[in-house]
């Protein structure tokens, strides 16, 4: 398929951008009545705005292939747990604090909850490393998408926040690799664990050294929380460091574009815990935390934290054997991201969705068949579960992320998104401890159908209930879509 003259390509991150307002050439008015200025930007300057908040992202994907092969010989759950408080301490805390100091603080979680883990004496002590991991994915999978969509020029937003998913899924593949040749060597989940420790330390570097999101500094001006001069002078320094030397003399215009919008949204007020649940961002609530919660109960997390497990009942008896068919698994969920990667700014995030739901529903109610009527037919349960990991990675598991980023208003973003992130650790959470007891009781067959009508649920949902983005500016999300 020829590239779409205009929307650009990974290859093409580094050549001079065109304004997200622009169609044809002819550029949209802003919000206030004026015209976009253009998104110039480099391609290394591009490039580390993402990668070092997408590094929570592989972490947190190492953790979940490590952790399903590590539970063939321990049994722990603690990242999990810890994941649930993070995302309830990311409410509370991530205005405060700044997307980048969030991730400062949820590197340094990573490295220490990974140490704690590798040498823990005792029993009691792993499971405080593991917890302590877990404060840190809640905190780094709430702050990493708010940062990327917050810097990145508009136009390939989709495909920079859909990348961090990418990450996620390279994260597991790792954890899946790394366990398969250390799941038959004694205490070999201590060095699986310690294995992530260089990454979590590359992150707090490199999020140390990167500026703050420019965003959240406008926000904090314009909220009376510093001086306007002095918080407007820094978001140009910010910016330019963002954009390098393509962007040129358009910074300071670029800020104050970004002023004038938030202003004509009214992101001036003081935000009131009430406000997040009414008006705009109740809104923006129930389509963020409805994708996430449904990206949860159609099954997944059950293929993610037990895939060994699942595949040694499937016929694979060795452990080792089993974790090598989830390396499998995992490279073809990495080549079904990636392909979501590259359409998602050209055919946007509703068509992908509806698509990929739909597939997703056809694949359930395969799965649920197979088991009652076709159990002699094995070729129908393979395709089945191709089909829906495939589907999976070319809608919720990318688009959810990518959504919940960009939906919330600015002054609402950190608890919008935190209320979101946790509904998703807690249905993650709920799905994972409930699966094993409904598949006794119920059987695998109803319970993959059950799954499948909750799929037909969702696909409603994004059908009446979550607009298109693609090509919009955060501010005129909020403004054109809430």
């Amino acid at each position: 398929m020829a590239p779409d003259p205009e929307q650009p390509t990974l290859s093409s991150l580094g050549k001079v951008g065109k304004s997200s307002g622009e169609i044809g050439g002819v550029e949209e008015p802003l919000l206030n009545g004026g015209t976009h200025t253009s998104e110039n930007y480099s391609l290394a300057s591009a490039i580390f705005p993402f990668l070092f908040p997408a590094l929570g992202g592989l972490l947190y994907g190492y953790d979940i292939g490590s952790t399903s092969c590590a539970t063939i010989s321990i049994q722990t759950s603690g990242s999990l747990y810890g994941a649930l408080i993070g995302s309830v301490l990311a409410f509370n805390i991530a205005d405060f604090l700044g997307r980048r100091r969030e991730l400062i603080l949820a590197a340094f979680l990573y490295l220490v909850g990974a140490l704690v883990t590798a040498l823990a004496p005792v029993f009691a002590v792993m499971v405080i490393g593991r917890f302590v991991f877990g404060i840190g994915i809640g905190l780094a999978m709430h702050a990493a998408p708010m940062y990327i969509a917050e810097t990145a020029p508009s136009h390939i937003r989709g495909q920079l926040i859909s990348l961090k998913e990418f990450f996620i899924v390279l994260g597991m593949v790792g954890g899946y690799g790394i366990g398969s040749l250390l799941v038959d060597t004694v205490a070999g989940w201590r060095y699986m664990y310690v294995a992530s420790t260089p990454l979590a330390v590359i992150m707090g570097i490199g999020m140390w050294w990167l500026p703050a999101s420019p965003r959240w500094l406008l926000l904090r001006a314009i909220q009376g929380k510093g001086s306007m001069q002095e918080l407007r002078e820094t978001a140009i320094c910010c910016l330019c460091r963002l954009r390098g030397e393509a962007i040129g003399d358009t910074a300071p215009a670029k800020v104050d574009e970004i002023l004038a919008e938030l202003a004509v949204v009214g992101e001036e007020k003081e935000v009131a815990l009430t406000e997040v649940f009414r008006g705009k961002c109740l809104k923006a609530l129930t389509i963020g935390a409805g994708l996430v919660l449904f990206q949860q109960i159609t099954g997944q997390p059950s293929v993610l934290y037990y895939a060994a497990s699942i595949l040694q009942s499937a016929g694979f008896s060795a452990a080792s054997d089993a974790t090598r068919v989830s390396i499998l698994i995992g490279l073809f969920k990495l080549i079904m991201t990636g392909t979501a990667v590259l359409v998602v700014d050209r055919l946007g995030r509703r068509p992908l969705l509806l698509g990929g739901v739909s597939g997703m529903v056809i694949s359930l109610f395969l799965l649920g068949s197979y088991y009652i009527f076709l159990d002699d037919v094995p070729v129908v349960a393979v395709a089945a579960l191709l089909l829906y990991v495939g589907c999976y990675q070319l809608s919720f598991g990318p688009i959810g992320w990518l959504m919940i980023s960009e939906i919330f208003p600015l002054r609402l973003r950190g608890r919008g998104l935190g209320i979101a992130v946790l509904v998703n650790f807690g249905a993650n959470a709920l799905v994972t401890f409930t699966f094993s007891p409904l598949k006794a009781l119920l059987g695998a067959g109803i319970l993959f159908y059950a799954f499948g009508v909750i799929a037909v649920l969702s696909l409603l949902f994004i059908f009446f209930i979550v607009p298109e983005t693609k090509g919009l500016t955060l501010e005129e999300i909020e403004a054109k879509c809430l």
